[in-house]
């Protein structure tokens, strides 16, 4: 797995538990999952397409 790929996932997970121990900050809860989202189709298209580097 490629390491930006990782360090996004980690700061995903990051964000959503700050965004869900803070309520004033709820809005990085739906930034973390964006995000996550992001990740996640970013990892899914590099396994389907069999891209290494």
């Amino acid at each position: 797995m490629n390491i930006l790929l990782v360090v996004i996932i980690v700061i995903a997970i990051i964000l959503a538990i700050t965004g869900g121990l803070n309520a004033s900050l709820g809005w990085l809860l739906w930034v973390a999952i964006v995000v996550g989202i992001i990740a996640l189709i970013v990892f899914l298209f590099r396994v389907i397409t069999g891209t290494r580097k």
